[in-house]
């Protein structure tokens, strides 16, 4: 590969002028081939655009650094990935039995969707939740709705993956509570809280606190993880909420890894070995429309990541060193148009994420565009990826595309975009700064527009909204979260709130807000607090006291 053959060359060229002057009578259908990240696509890649690849040292051998190709060594030959399908809605009793449905259809993860006011940690009683309580996600307001969500679900036989944020310490607490009450210790949990603050900052904004407690609340969830909870996966820094915000595959890679950056750097300012919080470091994609770029995404990530963790963290230990990821399908590319053509979106989308060697998907429902997912189309969405496990035989050989002209020469071109965008946010001063200064924000904010002009303009193709339109009738029976929810939670909340120890809940946030505003590790004081039943509100509300709440930074006009 490093000895370009001067006989292709040759060849190459000579095909070139025979092809261009076909074209001038009939020319291709567009000017400019570039993918969603603006990178130009060849009319042919050959050896000579992997000429300057050393296979050994940027693409290696599956479950060896860089992992170029996996951080497995064989993949899914051993076990499929987990087919992790992302629910919940309305109540507690409600998200149970879809979970348990979920369950029952071959699901082999949980993930929980929280509500609004859970995610921004308000009580379903506060004036804050009015119009939100269970819209979008369950509402969870203290360890009563925490053990009625997991009741008949044994948490040592599944793992669960959270996405909540600025409460993660507060939910998950909740969680080693409910394990803890079933009799399963906290050392045989198993799963993941996205916990990552800094995206919310730029993309998606369930944020609570400033930039600086904030970062200090996730690394006491490192340290207390790795003593207490050694098999949880303690952030899952997610690329999927800035792609979902209109970033490209080459931002959605250099602002995740950029966002890692820091919270590597911080947790090790706090006292930790990279190698202690490392290996449970894990990440959240996006999984988009653009086949080949995705795929190549994915392999560019995990190299990029590696030679950081080793290279400028001196990480030693191997698993520090993976991009371990959690794939979902673009809810941002499902459209309320021709709603059953989603279904072929999410299908070529859920096959990228496997090409690119995910460790667990998610995958949309068709009718996520129009309203919260029926039962046949949670059902469809998980069959999807059965299909593809047990019937395409793509999982059956260890990264199949790897080889390919195309995909070595677009994974090397994402990768070194990447890469000098991590440099730019370094010169800046490291994500943290280039999130409060707007950098980060304009970026993505000009490529969502960018992209939205050229569907407007009919330069990129939308199935079904730009292109191939049919009239329809209205969708009917969508499933909608009734009202009377927040009143029944409210009246949860009264009872829960009665029927506990007053002093014991006084004393639990005394001690919480005596830690915040000292040095203490926090999560031991959310513990006990949570298990006084003090609320998710009311723990945040003691946290608001001592660090304040975070305003966004304006990006207009800069």
């Amino acid at each position: 590969m490093q000895n370009t053959n001067q006989g292709l060359l040759d060849s190459l060229n000579k095909w070139t002028e025979g092809v261009e002057k076909k074209l001038q009578k009939n020319p291709e259908r567009k000017q400019n081939f570039v993918n969603t990240s603006g990178i130009p696509v060849n009319r042919l890649y050959t050896p000579v655009d992997a000429a300057d690849t050393d296979y050994m040292s940027e693409i290696g051998l599956p479950g060896e650094y860089p992992f170029t190709r996996g951080v497995q060594p064989t993949m899914y030959r051993a076990r499929h990935w987990t087919m992790r399908m992302y629910a919940g809605f309305a109540t507690a009793e409600e998200s149970n039995k879809r979970y348990k449905f979920l369950l029952d259809q071959g699901q082999t993860g949980l993930s929980v969707a929280f509500d609004l006011p859970t995610q921004i940690g308000y009580d379903s009683d506060s004036e804050m939740a009015i119009g939100e309580v269970g819209k979008v996600g369950v509402a969870i307001d203290s360890l009563k709705d925490m053990e009625t969500l997991f009741d008949g679900i044994p948490l040592d036989k599944v793992s669960t993956s959270m996405t909540i944020n600025a409460p993660a310490a507060v939910l998950l607490a909740m969680y080693i509570a409910v394990a803890e009450k079933q009799g399963v210790s906290p050392e045989k949990l198993t799963g993941t809280i996205q916990n990552d603050i800094l995206k919310e900052y730029s993309s998606r904004g369930t944020y609570i606190f400033p930039p600086k407690p904030s970062m200090r609340i996730i690394t006491d969830i490192f340290s207390y993880c790795a003593k207490s909870v050694p098999l949880w996966n303690t952030i899952s820094i997610s690329g999927y909420h800035i792609r979902e915000a209109g970033s490209t595959a080459v931002q959605e890679v250099a602002f995740t890894l950029a966002n890692g950056i820091a919270y590597v750097e911080a947790a090790r300012q706090s006292g930790l070995d990279v190698d202690t919080f490392g290996p449970r470091l894990s990440f959240f994609f996006n999984a988009h429309l653009d086949f080949f770029e995705e795929i190549a995404k994915f392999r560019a990530a995990r190299r990029l990541w590696a030679r950081i963790m080793k290279e400028r963290f001196g990480a030693k230990n191997p698993r520090s060193q993976m991009v371990r990821f959690h794939t979902q399908t673009a809810g941002c590319t499902l459209t309320a148009q021709q709603p059953k053509n989603n279904i072929v979106r999410v299908a070529f989308q859920a096959l990228s994420a496997v090409l690119g060697g995910t460790q667990s998907l998610h995958t949309n429902s068709m009718d996520e565009a129009l309203c919260l997912p029926s039962e046949e189309a949670v059902q469809i969405a998980l069959r999807t990826q059965q299909l593809i496990a047990n019937e395409t035989g793509v999982a059956d050989t260890v990264d199949p595309l790897a080889g390919s002209y195309y995909i070595e020469a677009l994974t090397n071109q994402i990768y070194e975009r990447a890469q000098e965008y991590i440099r730019k946010i370094d010169e800046i001063g490291g994500a943290v700064s280039a999130i409060e200064k707007g950098y980060v924000q304009r970026e993505i904010q000009d490529s969502a527009y960018k992209y939205q002009r050229e569907i407007e303009q009919g330069k990129r193709v939308v199935v079904g909204l730009n292109k191939f339109q049919v009239k329809e009738e209205k969708p009917t029976n969508l499933l909608r979260v009734d009202p009377k929810v927040r009143v029944d939670q409210i009246e949860r909340l009264r009872k829960v709130r009665s029927e506990r120890n007053d002093e014991k809940v006084k004393k639990g946030l005394a001690a919480l807000k005596q830690g915040a505003e000292g040095t203490d590790n926090l999560m031991p004081l959310i513990l006990e607090a949570v298990k006084t039943y003090a609320t998710l509100g009311e723990i945040c509300d003691v946290l608001r006291g001592v660090f304040g709440e975070y305003q966004q930074v304006s990006t207009l006009g800069s």
